[in-house]
């Protein structure tokens, strides 16, 4: 039983952290904090690494201090909750840098129907270069639009 709470809460954690990373995707990155989030919506990047780059640390460190911490106390709820946000982390990186950006050039041909969604509703995303007027803030789940966008380009 024990295995089967701590799951659930790396699950539960992991969509919550979706729905946190929308929530500051839309209020912080394209509002006070826009001046670290704006390099990300240049379209000639001159470095790899941007500043906004640096929003991983609003979850890694939250991440990290839960696993810890709750390694200190004996495995504590908060440890898994520690895994869901590092494992949302692991997505992100994988889904948004190198599937989405292709910052690494693998998985660069891929007709996936979700994969196709997905980067239609970035590439609308990063249509606006300001930060008003934006839409599609989420990373994983996707206005239902895409996925027929989606459709149309792989017919």
């Amino acid at each position: 039983m024990e295995l089967f709470i701590n799951i659930s809460i790396v699950i539960v954690s992991f969509f919550a952290t979706e729905v946190s990373a929308w929530a500051n995707h839309k209020y912080i990155m394209h509002g006070f904090l826009w001046h670290i989030h704006s390099d990300h919506h240049k379209r000639d990047h001159n470095n790899w690494f941007e500043r906004n780059d640096l929003f991983f640390l609003i979850y890694a460190i939250p991440s990290w201090l839960c696993i810890m911490f709750g390694m200190i106390n004996n495995y504590a709820w908060y440890t898994w909750a520690g895994f869901g946000i590092a494992l949302y982390g692991l997505a992100y990186f994988f889904v948004h840098d190198i599937i989405i950006h292709q910052r690494f050039k693998i998985l660069t041909k891929s007709t996936n129907f979700y994969v196709l969604a997905l980067r239609r509703a970035h590439k609308m995303h990063h249509k606006h270069i300001g930060k008003n007027d934006g839409e599609s803030f989420g990373m994983l789940f996707i206005n239902p639009k895409y996925f027929a966008e989606a459709r149309k380009l792989k017919v």
